[in-house]
């Protein structure tokens, strides 16, 4: 009985989706039910939370509407293929909305029927194909999403980490958390090896395997974990050395910048230091492109001599 009321609200949620409104004889129609039992049915469904309205009188028509809080929704394969597809694109950076898209996409793809992940893929293979390319290295979005469940579960996790110099070694940390910086995606960890924290680019991992074994949650230290990566971050030895000082002060920086940090530090009012040094020289010109104002440098001569190309070639093309 339990399981034919749970069967039935579920087609009659879907039912609610489908449409702008529904008349409760429709609705009774539909699900082979009175009309008395699509009226508890949805008092049901206000119980947990779906916001619907009703009219009164014979026809007795409902309608789902915008409430305060999001309930869980129902999709049909396509639906649920589409949304996939299009967390994947967000998560791989292209919309400005990656750490929510790849949580999204953590709790979708742990549902995700298997008989549709394939879809999924292909599609996102796809796309990504047709895709401009003008930035750095990007993780692997079903990588994120490999992490970002892994940090949800607590759940220990081995893989292969190729280091700035080309050597690769097998790790194995307690995933915490999984952060943006710029064009870039890092997991922070706790190397159970070193047994100590450590910071991973996701774009130089392979091979990750879960271990299903769980541990307790580690407190990050500060407890903000996207200040500690920042920290990490701006004492991290880079390739490409690359020090602007503008004339704007750091608020306007900031406001047409993504990922600086504690890159970014005011000198004064009206000016501001930024630590643009990089492993990727089209993103250090990329970091001075966005400043929109007038600067100093002190860089490594290979920054110099890339910048100086790319203002000719751009010079060239002006005329």
């Amino acid at each position: 009985m339990t399981s034919d009321m749970t069967a039935r609200m579920l087609r009659l949620l879907s039912l609610l989706q489908t449409r702008r409104e529904w008349s409760g004889a429709d609705l009774a129609e539909r699900l082979s039910v009175t009309v008395r039992t699509v009226r508890r049915d949805m008092d049901r469904l206000r119980e947990l939370g779906y916001p619907v309205d009703s009219t009164r009188g014979h026809a007795g028509g409902y309608r789902l509407t915008s409430g305060s809080d999001l309930p869980p929704l129902l999709l049909d394969d396509d639906e649920a293929v589409a949304v996939a597809v299009a967390l994947r694109t967000a998560a791989g950076g292209l919309t400005g909305l990656e750490e929510t898209a790849v949580r999204a996409l953590a709790k979708l793809e742990q549902v995700l029927p298997r008989r549709l992940r394939g879809q999924v893929t292909a599609l996102q293979t796809s796309l990504a194909g047709i895709a401009w390319e003008t930035r750095g290295p990007r993780a692997d979005p079903g990588l994120l999403a490999a992490f970002a469940v892994a940090c949800r579960d607590h759940e220990i996790i081995a893989f292969d980490y190729t280091t700035r110099g080309g050597s690769t070694a097998r790790r194995r940390v307690e995933p915490c958390h999984v952060v943006a910086s710029g064009d870039l995606w890092y997991l922070l960890a706790h190397d159970t090896d070193k047994d100590d924290w450590r910071l991973f680019r996701l774009d130089r991992i392979t091979e990750a395997t879960p271990t299903g074994h769980r541990v307790p949650p580690r407190p990050v230290p500060g407890g903000n974990p996207a200040a500690f990566v920042a920290g990490r971050l701006s004492a991290a030895p880079t390739r490409y050395r690359a020090i602007a000082t503008v004339q704007a002060s750091a608020g306007h920086v900031h406001a047409r910048t993504r990922g600086l940090a504690t890159r970014l530090q005011p000198i004064d009012e009206n000016t501001c230091r930024v630590d643009a040094s990089d492993d990727y020289l089209p993103r250090i010109a990329q970091t001075l492109a966005h400043l929109d104002a007038d600067y100093t440098l002190d860089a490594d001569p290979d920054v110099l001599t890339h910048l100086r190309g790319t203002a000719h070639r751009t010079l060239r093309a002006t005329h």
